[in-house]
């Protein structure tokens, strides 16, 4: 799969959960223990929105703390829609060219940029249907592709703090063994009242 492709299908992937989100859930627990279902929004929106700076060439300086905060507002749903339009629009007019992107720990290839920007839409997705009870069932394919880029990067993520460590799980097939490799139980549900 072409990392366009790659980048397209996991946004969509995302902001297809985000319809599942009822009005009372915002406040609610999510996979990621220390984020409520608005603060995971609030993540990948925010990632959206660094994408169009960073792709177009800005330095992590440049955009300083512009960035910082709720990003949602209150409408958060269309605000998320809105900010991933604008970063794969954004991505289109980058692949065109090819720049590097500058990170914090460095300047970056945009293929491997756009690896971490589909991982973390695609398991953030999961963790955003877990949590609110939407499709937890993600893309064969597009969980293959991102299985098989992270399997060479878990380590350096777990070791830098960006995931947790490997989850337990009975389970084998390859969306449960990609969840746990993040640190997520592939079996989590809310906790009921």
């Amino acid at each position: 799969m072409d990392i366009a492709e790659l980048h397209r299908r996991t946004q969509e992937t995302w902001t297809d959960r985000l319809d599942a989100i009822s009005p009372d859930q915002w406040g609610g627990p999510t996979p990621c223990s220390e984020w409520t279902v608005r603060d995971l929004v609030n993540h990948v929106a925010g990632e959206d929105a660094w994408t169009v700076p960073l792709v177009r060439g800005a330095t992590i300086e440049e955009v300083g703390d512009s960035l910082d905060g709720d990003l949602l507002g209150d409408h958060p749903i269309d605000t998320a829609t809105r900010l991933a339009e604008e970063a794969s629009a954004a991505v289109a007019a980058a692949l065109q060219e090819g720049a590097p992107v500058h990170l914090s720990y460095g300047d970056e290839t945009l293929e491997e940029y756009l690896r971490q920007l589909a991982a973390d839409h695609l398991v953030h997705a999961w963790d955003l249907a877990a949590a609110v009870g939407g499709d937890r069932v993600l893309d064969a394919d597009l969980v293959a592709e991102v299985a098989r880029w992270f399997a060479d990067r878990e380590e350096l993520y777990r070791s830098g703090g960006a995931v947790g460590p490997r989850a337990e799980t009975s389970e084998t097939g390859p969306q449960a063994v990609l969840l746990a490799a993040g640190g997520r139980d592939p079996a989590w549900a809310p906790p009921q009242p």
